[in-house]
């Protein structure tokens, strides 16, 4: 299996550069690939700062990337989770923070944003420590 870094999950996704896109695709297709999750993060970030995408167009990318078969990340019922969240109005960070930790009694943060937008979200006791 191999893993990947952002730049080539960008350029999959963006096809902003074609020599580097064919190289992204010829990965994608040929191999087994592992996403660790501070490069989702880490995509997420690009995508929305310098590609300006809504969180609808990265959920409905991320989803595409992570239905490939040879697709693989940890935990993907909790990334999936996160999106949704994201697409909900979380940051994409503190819902994939907070998607991991939902084992755990509570999440404790100083972020009164992120508690107030975590508030509706099921599972989710995010508070000020």
């Amino acid at each position: 299996m191999t893993a990947v870094d952002t730049n080539v999950i960008v350029r999959l996704l963006t096809r902003d550069d074609e020599a580097q896109f064919q190289k992204a695709k010829k990965i994608f297709s040929s191999r087994d690939v592992f996403i660790p999750n501070t490069v989702l993060m880490e995509t997420e970030w690009v995508l929305r700062f310098a590609y300006r995408f809504e969180p609808t167009e990265i959920r409905m990318s991320f989803t595409r990337l992570l239905g490939l078969p040879n697709v693989h990340v940890n935990n993907p019922d909790l990334v999936y989770q996160a999106i949704q969240w994201h697409e909900s109005g979380l940051d994409f960070a503190d819902a994939l923070h907070l998607a991991t930790s939902q084992q755990h009694s509570s999440f404790l943060t100083f972020d009164n944003k992120f508690i107030r937008k975590a508030k509706g979200l099921s599972n989710c006791r995010v508070k000020h420590p």
